[in-house]
């Protein structure tokens, strides 16, 4: 079973299992000071926003995310 037609090949699985990889990659894009409109068009983005999409009582939205690790890492410095 594939997760969505733009993650080809993916199962929801495979997703879940990258999740902390996907997180990983939004908050070095947050660290490196890109703007959500910059984040919002990337591989990571999509996957979290896959897994939201399927199981959202158990992955939160992607802006939820990239809002709180954005205060996340204010909060480090």
């Amino acid at each position: 079973m594939t997760a969505s037609p733009t993650a080809p090949g993916l199962t929801i699985g495979e997703l879940e299992a990258n999740y902390s990889l996907y997180c990983k990659a939004m908050r070095l894009l947050i660290r490196e000071g890109k703007s959500i409109a910059k984040v919002r068009r990337t591989v990571c983005w999509q996957r979290l926003e896959i897994l939201h999409n399927c199981l959202p009582s158990q992955y939160r939205e992607p802006d939820y995310l990239f809002a709180l690790l954005q205060r996340e890492l204010k909060a480090q410095l």
